[in-house]
């Protein structure tokens, strides 16, 4: 049998959890918005782990992620910004004489050829 003062403590925590229950349905309108993305999100992640959730030494490259060395698939060039007289260019060659190449900020879309 417990004590009387141990009563009163788990009394207390199953009330507290129950007032914290019905504060919460009162008010989900106003946060599940917010952490329904948050939680299907996660629920995801639990019940369909992805292929970066293996140890490493059981992971396989994706086909999103950049060519390896040695792979049979070269990788993309990689983007060049050369600026003339003001002027910005684009390309995946070396820059033409007279510009000057600048570092790409931002993102690049490129489309197929």
């Amino acid at each position: 049998m417990r004590s009387r003062t141990e009563r009163t403590v788990l009394t207390g925590i199953a009330v507290a959890l129950v007032a914290a229950a019905a504060a919460a349905w009162w008010t989900a309108d106003r946060w599940q918005p917010h952490a329904g993305p948050w939680t299907e999100q996660t629920w995801k992640k639990i019940t369909r782990p992805g292929p970066d959730s293996l140890p490493p030494a059981k992971q396989r490259a994706a086909p999103d992620r950049p060519a390896a060395a040695g792979a049979s698939e070269p990788a993309a060039p990689r983007p060049r910004k050369c600026v003339k007289d003001g002027r910005t260019t684009y390309t995946d060659q070396p820059c033409p004489k007279g510009t000057q190449e600048r570092p790409v900020d931002g993102a690049v879309t490129s489309l197929p050829r």
